[in-house]
């Protein structure tokens, strides 16, 4: 399996273990994997708000670039902000007018883009490129006793996506339990987080991220795939504690970590120190 690989800005900074461990996992599996070159950010949910043009011209630039060096792979992508942008952007494009336009705004950066590329996420790549059977193949030291909590999000599974069910999600099961983790299904798999609204209407994001969080407290452990949603249930543990009244400490990892434990992959590579919430797993 080849990639091109588009990180997404926040791989370089806040969600670096996502993009380490998730190449480290990929590499496992013998995916052969290309950075995409001079890559910039897609635009997140900001450019939008400024610019209906510039919300799609920014994703699309970086997907140009990826039709010229694709040779047939897709556009890999981990975070599914990013992913929604590429695929929005990717729809978008399908109106001949509207493809004018975008092609008229790149002009200006010598590229064109022909819709020839498909963005696809992660756990998209993971659950139907690879899937459970090749995966549980490579599992070198099985999860066994670990309850894991699965953490979809709200983009990551809609308003675009085609590989899952967009309000019953199931892609991440497969994986865990080809991990040996025991899967603890809880009724807020694919709500919101409130990470979109937690800085501008902090009690309402609060609110939100504590109903995920009090949903998963029968887990030893919440898997996601987003990094937004991982930063947002992290980091305001204290805060929802506060909202709920009582204590809730669960680590939120990133699936390509639990992955990779699984794998027998170094701590190097797992990086469960960059994790705000204290990640002891008894295995």
């Amino acid at each position: 399996m080849k990639y091109i690989f588009y990180p997404g800005c926040s791989q370089e900074g806040s969600a670096l273990e996502y993009r380490v461990s998730t190449l480290a996992v990929l590499e496992a599996l013998g995916a052969e994997v290309e950075e995409l070159e001079d890559w910039t950010c897609c635009g997140a949910s900001a450019a939008a708000v400024r610019s209906d043009l510039l919300g799609v011209v920014l994703p699309v630039r970086n997907l140009a670039l990826a039709e010229q060096v694709a040779d047939g792979r897709d556009v890999l992508t981990v975070c599914s902000a990013c992913y929604t942008n590429f695929r929005r952007s990717m729809e978008a494009a399908t109106d001949p007018d509207r493809l004018r336009l975008i092609n008229e705004a790149l002009e200006v950066e010598g590229v064109t883009y022909h819709g020839t590329v498909t963005a696809r996420h992660i756990l998209d790549v993971l659950a139907n490129d690879f899937g459970p059977e090749v995966i549980k193949d490579h599992v070198k030291k099985p999860l066994e006793g670990l309850t894991v909590a699965p953490y979809y999000g709200c983009q990551t599974v809609r308003p675009y996506s085609p590989f899952d069910d967009d309000q019953r999600p199931t892609s991440m099961v497969g994986i865990l339990e080809a991990l040996g983790a025991t899967v603890y299904h809880h009724n807020r798999e694919a709500s919101c987080c409130g990470t979109s609204v937690v800085m501008t209407k902090p009690e309402v994001g609060l609110r939100m991220a504590a109903s995920v969080l009090e949903a998963c407290e029968g887990a030893d452990c919440i898997a996601t795939v987003c990094p937004m949603c991982q930063m947002n249930l992290d980091a305001y543990q204290d805060k929802v504690s506060r909202i709920l009244g009582h204590r809730v400490r669960i680590p939120v990892l990133f699936l390509p970590q639990l992955m990779g434990l699984a794998f027998g992959l170094p701590e190097s590579v797992l990086m469960f120190d960059r994790l705000i919430t204290p990640v002891r797993l008894e295995l």
